[in-house]
């Protein structure tokens, strides 16, 4: 369970607080056809990404995926181009060109996210490799969800780290859902016991809910790595409250109820910390504000744009 209220806490709560408030002005703005682009919300799935990368050092690099917004900002990239970006607009960090599935700020260590199911975990153990061949005491952190771990280029990923004793944490951010599908439906096999089979050291935090552990057992696990431990193997359950892809809730499409949702609600640290949560909130809408106006304000991408940063 979450500790009583302290700085190191209450600056993870204001994190996962913007966070959340940006995907939900994000929701606002989505009927306006503003937002250029799908978009998969992080909202209630905050709390993994935050103490993640509360856990990761300025050195350390993040491969992530599709729902990648709370590991934009977790990591630390800047609002304003997050939203032009999502705009479209050449303010963005990719120029406009990337959106929402695609974010990279390679600047803070964010290498990339892609749209294509597991394809950024071999990406993970490409980087660990390099950092381990040029002796840097770098971490590396792939996160896929638990759909990512019925595709073979995970199960081949897994193998290669262990084989090289890669400095990679595979994250698994398993909300036990693929699109509309449920891991009984998907998976004859048990996630964990399958990747202990590769040898792998495994560790799974059942709430997702609580930053303050996925913060201490993944600076733990990090601080293996950079000693020359090999890989490690997370997973962290969590819940997302809104639909796979797109602003609207789903709890009518038949394959969850929203009595789902109740026991994740209960202990989101956003409610269960309101009275913090109610301080922040003026100085949060002013920084999201400020982000919404930059991309209003940027210019989209110029016709001689088009081709530059294509190989």
């Amino acid at each position: 369970m979450l500790t009583a209220p302290n700085e190191r806490l209450k600056r993870l709560i204001r994190q996962t607080l913007l966070i959340r408030r940006i995907e939900e002005r994000v929701i606002e703005l989505y009927p306006s056809d503003k937002i250029q682009s799908p978009v998969h919300l992080s909202i209630g799935q905050e709390p993994v990404a935050v103490g993640l990368c509360e856990a990761m050092t300025p050195q350390d690099i993040l491969f992530t995926t599709y729902r990648g917004h709370a590991y934009y900002i977790a990591k630390g990239g800047t609002l304003p181009e997050l939203m032009a970006e999502l705009y479209g607009r050449s303010g963005g960090v990719s120029g406009g060109k990337a959106g929402s599935m695609h974010l990279a700020a390679p600047e803070v260590g964010m290498m990339g996210s892609s749209a294509v199911v597991a394809s950024t975990i071999p990406h993970g153990v490409g980087a660990a490799l390099a950092a381990k061949l040029r002796g840097e005491k770098q971490a590396v952190i792939t996160v896929f969800g638990d759909g990512a771990t019925e595709e073979g280029v995970y199960h081949e990923s897994l193998n290669f780290a262990v084989l090289h004793k890669v400095p990679v944490l595979f994250v698994c951010e398993n909300n036990a859902l693929a699109v509309h599908t449920s891991l009984a439906e998907r998976q004859a096999f048990d996630t964990e016991s399958h990747a202990k089979a590769y040898g792998i050291n495994t560790t799974v935090i059942e709430d997702g809910n609580d930053l303050i552990k996925i913060g201490d057992v993944t600076a733990k696990l990090l601080a293996s790595l950079r000693a020359g431990g090999g890989p490690e193997w997370l997973m962290i359950k969590t819940y997302r409250y809104k639909e796979h892809v797109g602003p609207g809730d789903d709890f009518d499409a038949g394959y969850r109820k929203r009595a789902d949702m109740e026991p994740w609600w209960k202990s989101d640290p956003l409610n269960r910390y309101a009275d913090i949560v109610k301080g922040m909130e003026a100085e949060v809408k002013a920084e999201i504000d400020r982000a919404v106006a930059f991309a209003e304000a940027s210019a989209p991408p110029a016709p001689e744009q088009l081709l530059t940063d294509v190989e």
